[in-house]
């Protein structure tokens, strides 16, 4: 099973929280997260090719907006709330609300 580094909580910091955060494929990652559960790569990325969805995925894991969970030969995916809210209070509410009105509510959506 592989063991994933996730900073701890104190360690995020906004300038790469809002780096993962601004590529339209990690938003709508995001977005996709944002009830609060968890989701496998497959499932969040649609028709997007493995490797590319890898790598977002790890942007956003390395930014600390993501926590990667590994289950057996799955790894699934879910959004960071409590320590995002903890750090930045309102900071995710604001963007991936914004997000959902511009229509970024997938990892294929490009505006």
């Amino acid at each position: 099973m592989r063991r994933y580094v996730h900073p701890d909580p104190a360690d995020i910091r906004l300038p790469e929280v809002l780096f993962a955060l601004s590529d339209a494929t990690r938003l709508g990652i995001a977005v996709q997260l944002s009830d609060g559960g968890e989701r496998t790569a497959g499932e969040l990325g649609g028709d997007i090719a493995k490797s590319t969805m890898t790598h977002h995925l790890k942007i956003l894991r390395e930014a600390g907006v993501l926590y990667v969970r590994s289950e057996g030969t799955r790894c699934y995916n879910s959004l960071r709330l409590g320590d995002l809210e903890g750090r930045f209070p309102g900071l995710l509410d604001q963007v991936l609300g914004f997000a959902v009105k511009c229509g970024y509510t997938s990892a294929g959506a490009r505006r």
